[in-house]
């Protein structure tokens, strides 16, 4: 249920309804718009809650929210939710952000080459697996709380926030300790249990749809997370698997405005793994944008014919830059722009 109160109620209006509802065993989540308030309330409650505030001259309406996914919909929060960063990053406002770097940490020298390379090509968010799923047992795995550590360098040289896969529920507090955002990758989208521990850790999480999850599949997912009291989520499409074996996934495109209908959580697109091959990175980069994402996530690495994971969707840095000043034409094309740069020396 949504408790929306009337415009112009008082903080101790809401308090006391808050109050009112808390004393039934519910739990309560505000949302607090620059017109008026609107309290979700969480739980089962054997009593009716409308009956409860008939006569409250503060509320306005009390509303069954309708879909089975409740914090992450629309009916819930009807402004987009804006995730910030250090360093002035807002993940989900007017600007695009581009999340850049290799698929895995592979050794510091490397990850701080790569990441130079992404904030002089005016990227935002270094990306890097320290930890990596891997289909056969036998792929490198990642250097695990080693990578971690290379990813807090790189952080240091360059003042990129940086976003780093965990993959058990263990490992959620020593991997956020480091990352900026955690990610939760496509093979764990429904370990429940690895959900419900990130969604009691502080830092935001980006939340990739499972290889083949349908939207409201993946939205209740986020709802474990959500319902653990962190409101820090963001939505990756990177493919979804379908008869088409000419390209890694199949990227859903539609996706991205359906979302935008449905949820108000940021919508982030990763194209290197939706198609698999370097050359249609930039196309699909670009139409992701232009389709309305928050966010795009690339895979780049100095020289991809040596990397240890994904290197045939990997971008050189060169190439990398060329698709940074595409995205920002394509981005005023549509009314919107690509977000400022993290500036040379902002770390430390």
């Amino acid at each position: 249920m949504i408790i929306v109160m009337k415009t112009g109620a008082t903080r101790v209006d809401i308090d006391r309804v808050v109050a009112k509802v808390e004393a039934r065993g519910l739990k309560t989540h505000l949302s607090e718009g620059e017109d008026r308030t609107v309290i979700g309330v969480i739980g089962h409650d054997p009593f009716s809650i409308k009956d409860a505030f008939t006569h409250d001259e503060s509320v306005q309406d009390v509303l069954r929210v309708t879909r089975p996914y409740k914090l992450s919909s629309r009916e819930w929060r009807r402004s987009d939710t804006v995730i910030k960063l250090d360093g002035g990053i807002a993940v989900g406002g007017a600007a695009v952000v581009v999340m850049a770097g290799p698929c895995s940490v592979e050794g510091e020298a490397m990850l701080l080459e790569t990441a130079q390379a992404v904030r002089n090509a005016g990227g935002h968010i270094l990306r890097g697996g320290a930890f990596k799923p891997r289909t056969s047992p036998y792929s490198f795995q990642g250097l695990g709380r080693e990578g971690l550590q290379y990813l807090a360098a790189a952080r240091e040289l360059t003042g990129l926030p940086v976003i780093t896969e965990v993959m058990t529920p263990s490992e959620v507090d020593g991997v956020s300790e480091v990352a900026d955002i955690v990610q939760i990758g496509t093979r764990n989208m429904q370990n429940f249990d690895l959900l419900r521990e990130c969604g009691r850790q502080p830092k935001p999480v980006l939340l990739k749809r499972g290889l083949s999850s349908t939207i409201e599949e993946w939205l209740l997912s986020a709802e474990y997370i959500l319902s653990q009291g962190n409101y820090q989520v963001m939505l990756c499409e990177r493919g979804i698997r379908t008869f088409e074996t000419a390209m890694r996934n199949t990227l859903d495109i539609g996706a991205i405005p359906l979302l935008k209908e449905l949820s108000h959580l940021p919508v982030v697109v990763d194209p290197s793994h939706a198609t698999g091959k370097w050359s249609l990175v930039a196309a699909s980069a670009r139409a992701a944008v232009a389709a309305g994402a928050d966010a795009v996530m690339i895979e780049v690495h100095p020289r991809p014919d040596e990397a240890l994971s994904d290197g045939p969707q990997s971008l050189t840095p060169d190439n990398f830059a060329v698709v940074m000043g595409e995205l920002r034409r394509v981005a005023e094309a549509v009314g919107r722009r690509v977000a400022e740069g993290v500036a040379a020396g902002a770390a430390g």
